[in-house]
């Protein structure tokens, strides 16, 4: 019985798939994953998908439509992101029984977003990239050996007048950040529309430090004075690490909030 409904699910999607002429065109600038991703965009709206329907497995659509399951997998992320289909392990996609989109998506920003809200002009005072082995915090992190290199950047950030923020970002290396991105742009929109993958859950360790000789230079402060330290550990949607940030805030410069809302 199971195997019978599955086929039929299956079989409805390739019926749905040819009626609708939804095809994905291999020699259109536009990239797979986003042609993948509007063609489920339609698919879900369909009566036949309506209240939580399960999409058939990810090896058999990915095949229907020719193209990878990486490629498949990134316009499904991107759609569990939005809040239209819900991934379960050990059951499946679904579709979102409510379509209407995470509070998460609409809290997330990027130091660069952030700032921009605020009407705050922000100036790039350093910005580094390299390739480095993790340390054993970071590798243990990342779930991954310590003699893999991964991508470091660093950068010096605050007002026109003067640094405030000093960042030290290490990722994963399954992001596929090759070192050749505009590091200038919204960290966050650039591995989304880039690389497919997006952050959607950040983890945060906040304590007052004082500052050192290195950080106290770039920050344009005494050593010793206080600073707020801050970790951030980011996850994609399926939960796995992508980004592990290192934040030093001029404490003169600077404020934390932290708003909590009661359900």
């Amino acid at each position: 019985m199971i195997v019978h409904t599955y086929m039929l699910i299956y079989q409805n999607f390739y019926i749905i798939v040819l009626s609708m002429k939804l095809t994905i065109d291999h020699k259109s600038p536009v990239p797979l994953h986003i042609q993948a991703e509007e063609l489920l965009r339609k698919l879900i709206e369909r009566p036949e998908y309506v209240g939580g329907k399960l999409l058939p497995n990810e090896v058999e659509l990915s095949k229907d439509l020719s193209i990878s399951r990486t490629t498949l997998r990134q316009s499904i992320n991107k759609l569990v992101y939005d809040g239209l289909l819900v991934r379960k392990k050990g059951v499946g996609t679904k579709v979102a029984e409510s379509k209407s989109l995470s509070s998460k998506s609409k809290n997330w920003m990027s130091f660069s977003q952030e700032m921009s809200a605020r009407g705050i002009p922000i100036r790039n005072f350093e910005l580094h990239v390299s390739w480095v082995y993790p340390e054993k915090r970071i590798a243990s992190f990342f779930q991954i050996k310590e003699d893999k290199k991964i991508l470091k950047l660093v950068r010096l950030r605050g007002r026109p007048e003067g640094p405030f923020v000093y960042f030290e970002s290490y990722f994963h290396p399954s992001v596929g950040l090759t070192g050749d991105e505009d590091y200038k742009a919204p960290l966050y929109e650039m591995l989304e529309n880039e690389h497919a993958v997006i952050a959607m859950v950040s983890k945060e360790e906040i304590s007052a430090i004082s500052a050192d000789e290195f950080i106290a230079e770039k920050l344009e402060t005494k050593a010793g004075l206080p600073i707020l330290f801050r970790k951030r550990f980011v996850y994609d949607v399926n939960e796995k690490p992508i980004e592990y940030n290192l934040g030093f805030y001029k404490a003169d410069s600077f404020v934390y909030t932290v708003e909590s809302r009661r359900e």
